[in-house]
C-alpha cells in the first residue's frame, strides 16, 4: 500500500507564491506518475499538473501554464508544486495523486492513490 501526505497549503495574497509538497510512504517504489489535482467548492476535481517517474516529462493544465511548476525528488519520494502569480480563482483544495501506470492520465478514476488534500486560499 502507498500513503500520500500533502503539506504547504495556507492563505496567500493574490500575486504571491506557495509551494506544496506531497510525500509518499509505504510501497512508494510502485509509483510512476505523480499528479496534482484541485477542487474548488461546488466544482469537480480538476487536473493541474503531472510528472513522470524520471521527471523528464511534465504536463500542465492550460490555466496554470507559466505560473505553476511541478517537480519531484525520487530519493525523498516527494513531489512538489511551486505556485507563483496566484489568483483568487486558484483557491481550492489541492490533492496529490499517484498511479502505478507509466503514462499520464487526466481523470481522477485513473489514479490509484490519493492524499487527503491541502487547502490553498488566495485572497484578493
Amino acid at each position: 500500500q502507498v500513503q500520500l501526505g500533502e503539506s504547504g497549503g495556507g492563505l496567500v495574497q493574490a500575486g504571491g507564491s506557495v509551494r506544496l509538497s506531497c510525500a509518499a510512504s509505504g510501497r512508494a517504489a510502485v509509483i510512476n506518475v505523480l499528479t496534482w489535482f484541485r477542487q474548488a467548492p461546488g466544482k469537480d476535481r480538476d487536473f493541474v499538473a503531472a510528472i513522470t517517474k524520471s521527471g523528464a516529462d511534465t504536463y500542465y493544465a492550460d490555466f496554470v501554464k507559466g505560473r505553476f511548476t511541478i517537480s519531484r525528488d525520487n530519493i525523498k519520494d516527494t513531489v512538489y508544486l511551486q505556485m507563483n502569480s496566484l489568483k483568487s480563482e486558484d483557491t481550492a483544495v489541492y490533492y496529490c495523486a499517484a498511479r502505478r501506470g507509466g503514462s499520464v492520465r487526466y481523470l481522477t478514476y485513473e489514479y490509484d492513490y490519493w492524499g487527503q488534500g491541502t487547502q490553498v486560499t488566495v485572497s484578493s
